[in-house]
């Protein structure tokens, strides 16, 4: 058995290139889970605020390898309407 190491930027890279090819390829539109920066760019907040968030339970996410966290989308969105206000 070979093994093969890569940085943990080219890991995430490669990650998120498999995910976008197996959407076009079912032809999904819409993301349902997301992965760990594109959540933190949406709710604007750092790692640490992000795992607090997951530990809290305050939105849901997905496991599939002991890695890999994705974020779902639909979960952010009623965290961020929960904490809105007006002005």
């Amino acid at each position: 058995m070979d093994v093969i190491c890569i940085s943990e930027d080219a890991y995430f890279d490669l990650l998120k290139r498999s995910y976008e090819y197996i959407k076009s390829l079912h032809n999904i539109k819409e993301e349902k889970w997301i992965l760990p920066d594109k959540a933190m760019e949406i709710l604007g907040v750092k790692t640490t605020k992000l795992q607090e968030l997951r530990d809290t339970g305050e939105i849901e996410i997905s496991q599939p390898s002991k890695k890999v966290i994705l974020y779902n989308i639909d979960s952010i969105r009623e965290y961020l309407n929960k904490h809105a206000r007006k002005s």
